[in-house]
């Protein structure tokens, strides 16, 4: 499935690819349980290389534990790590998030800047975790957070050639038009879960794969 170079055949790819996955989901959104922004952003950095099933059972205890931005701020690191520990990778992402927690606290008086060049100063928050947070805490949508399914799929589908997820975003955003940003992440990553997941399989019965005869 070889990748299709020219910026007007990925466009062409990218209109059947939006109208496709408009039909089979058209209410896909993040899966990660939050009930406020400070709770949104907390799941996005635990989701790094860890399911958003298993966030999900992790903060269904965090966020019960950790009801407010102080006591974040107040936490104990060796503790709040083995609060997060099944996440992976617990080391840093409990001293990017309460390094964080101090930093939302003291600099933006306890809420969630709602622009990118502030986002990616936060300790853990890069641009696929930023674009989650601002889009879906915001309404902010200035690009496409490109996770391991969205990358994978882009790749496979003829979207982009790269690898990197922030080139692989330029790609995206240069061939998506932008009122498909918002959705267009979710909507991939549930053709991932669904119909395409990076499991080895037929890829022919992936309904892209046909469509597009890869």
């Amino acid at each position: 499935m070889s990748y299709r170079g020219k910026i007007d055949n990925r466009k062409k790819i990218a209109q059947i690819v939006a109208r496709e996955l408009r039909a089979l989901f058209p209410d896909a959104k993040i899966a990660l349980n939050f009930s406020n922004s400070w709770e949104l952003l907390v799941a996005v950095i635990l989701s790094a290389q860890c399911t958003d099933k298993k966030v999900n059972e992790v903060t269904a205890k965090l966020f019960e534990k950790y009801k407010t931005l102080d006591d974040y701020v107040n936490a104990n690191q060796l503790e709040f790590q083995q609060d997060i520990f099944q996440t992976g990778f617990y080391h840093n992402k409990a001293k990017n998030i309460l390094a964080t927690a101090k930093i939302i606290k003291e600099k933006y008086d306890g809420k969630i800047p709602c622009t990118m060049e502030k986002m990616i100063e936060l300790p853990g928050v890069a641009r696929k975790t930023a674009n989650v947070v601002l889009g879906v805490a915001c309404g902010v949508h200035v690009g496409i957070a490109v996770d391991t399914h969205v990358r994978r799929l882009s790749n496979l589908l003829g979207l982009s050639p790269e690898k990197n997820p922030d080139k692989i975003e330029k790609d995206l955003m240069q061939i998506f038009p932008k009122q498909e940003w918002p959705k267009l992440t979710y909507r991939l990553i549930e053709y991932g879960r669904k119909y395409c997941s990076a499991k080895k399989h037929d890829h022919s019965a992936c309904p892209l794969t046909r469509i597009l005869n890869l």
